[in-house]
Parts: structure tokens; sequence; C-alpha cells
């Protein structure tokens, strides 16, 4: 049995909405849900509750400032180090929620997040599962941002971000874009920071993925000091979990069971 409730902690003068889900039984530990760009709690689906089934530990997830049913973001502009912040505020959050050890599985941005996370605070961190993650700008990347820039601007994808980020809409979509296609933001590079994860890592890609190369996948695992393994799903693009959801939640369940004992 499985069972959720539904709270907002202030986190640096801002409310941030969360759901934790708790598995009915001795709870092993506490797995960290991260979403991406332009993600929410809501976006995770049954996501939460399929990991709790399967890991028989408790699952948080929780809305960043400026998304779901979270505080509004103060403004769109971002320092090039915006995702390490988030990885700090991740510590606050965690911290307000009374959690000190935690796994993680991050998707895109939230999965930039959860390596920092892991590189920053390597004592805090049992395992973690990174999927479609970014650690330096490429060509692939830009392009991609830009095509969503253009999706926004001519389709309906605004009027269906709506539903999950109400009037925040705009603000989300802008502070993304205009850090990512930002001149100053083309030499952004974490990838040093990867040498201090210690904590085991996997890393999970689609070979068509749009958002970046298998580059990405490499250049962490040969920085990272622990237990690092990849996963490469072929024909599949940004959204493993989405577009091959069973392989991908059999991929993650295997590795945490594995490693975090």
């Amino acid at each position: 049995m499985i069972t959720a409730i539904q709270d907002c902690v202030l986190v640096n003068q801002k409310h941030v909405f969360y759901k934790l889900f708790s598995y009915q039984g001795k709870s092993k530990y506490t797995l960290v849900l991260l979403h991406d760009s332009l993600g929410c709690v809501t976006l995770w689906r049954d996501w939460p509750e399929l990991l709790v089934e399967h890991l028989q530990c408790d699952v948080v997830v929780y809305d960043r400032v400026g998304y779901g049913l979270s505080d509004k973001m103060n403004t769109t502009k971002r320092g090039n180090d915006y995702l390490k912040q988030e990885a700090i505020f991740l510590k606050a959050f965690l911290a307000e929620i009374e959690l000190t050890e935690v796994a993680l599985f991050g998707h895109s941005d939230g999965a930039s997040i959860a390596l920092l996370f892991a590189s920053m605070y390597p004592e805090q961190t049992l395992a973690l599962v990174a999927e479609a993650a970014h650690i330096f700008v490429e060509p692939i990347t830009l392009k991609g941002v830009q095509a969503a820039k253009t999706a926004y601007e001519t389709t309906d994808l605004g009027e269906r971000l709506i539903k999950y980020h109400g009037t925040k809409v705009d603000d989300i979509v802008k502070a993304w874009v205009d850090t990512w296609l930002s001149p100053a933001y083309k030499d952004w590079s974490v990838e040093e920071e990867m040498k201090h994860i210690t904590s085991p890592l996997l890393f999970i890609q689609g070979d068509q993925d749009e958002y970046g190369s298998l580059d990405q996948v490499e250049k962490t695992i040969c920085k990272a000091q622990g237990v690092a393994e990849k996963v490469i799903f072929e024909n599949i693009g940004h959204t493993p979990h989405k577009e091959l959801k069973e392989t991908t939640l059999e991929t993650i369940v295997s590795f945490f069971q594995k490693h975090i004992v």
C-alpha cells in the first residue's frame, strides 16, 4: 500500500510544493525526483508510485521555484551557475523536510542538478540516476532549445503548459530559452565537477536525444570516481522514461537495488 501527502514548505523565503509518497512497510531510503526544464510534480505521472512499489522506498517529488504549484521566480534572468544554485537549493529543501541521505533520479535539467548535488554533497547522496543530463553546451543542445522556442511561439505548447504552471508559463520558458541561447552561456561546463562524484551513478540516454550527444554520457562517466554505469537506448530521444517506460523502469530499479543496501 502507498500513501501520499502533499504540502508546501518555506525554503529561502519561497513556498515550495512537494509530494511525499510513502511505502507502507519498512522504507529502505528516500528517493528524490528532479524534473526537467518545463516539468513539475504532476508531469511525473505515475512514476513516483511505480518507484515506491518496485523499490520499497519513500519518494519525494517537488516543484522547483517558478514551476507548478511553487512560488513564482523573482526574475527570468539566470546566472550561468543556475543549475549549481538549484543543487544548493535542493540541500536547503531537504533540510526543511528533515532528510539527510537520499537517492536521486533526475531528468534533463533535473539530471544535471542531481549530478551537481552528488558532486557537492557526496555524503548525502546514496546513489543517483541521471537521465539525459547535460554538463556542457553543444550545438545539438542549442538547436533543440531553439526548436522548443519556435514551438512555443507557433503552436499550442504554451496553452498546454498552462495546465501545469498557470500564469508562470511565460517566465519558465523565457528563463530556460534566454539562458541557453545567450552568447554568455555557450562556454558553460561543469565537466570538472564530475570528478567529485563518488556515489554510484547510472547515466541513461537515448541515442537520438535531440538535446545532447553521447559525449555528455562519456565525459560524465569518465570523470566520476565511484561506480559509474551507462545505459544507451537505441532509437530513443530525450525522454526514455516516457518513450520506453517499462524498460527504463526496470533499468532504474535494478541499479538502485544493486547499489543501495
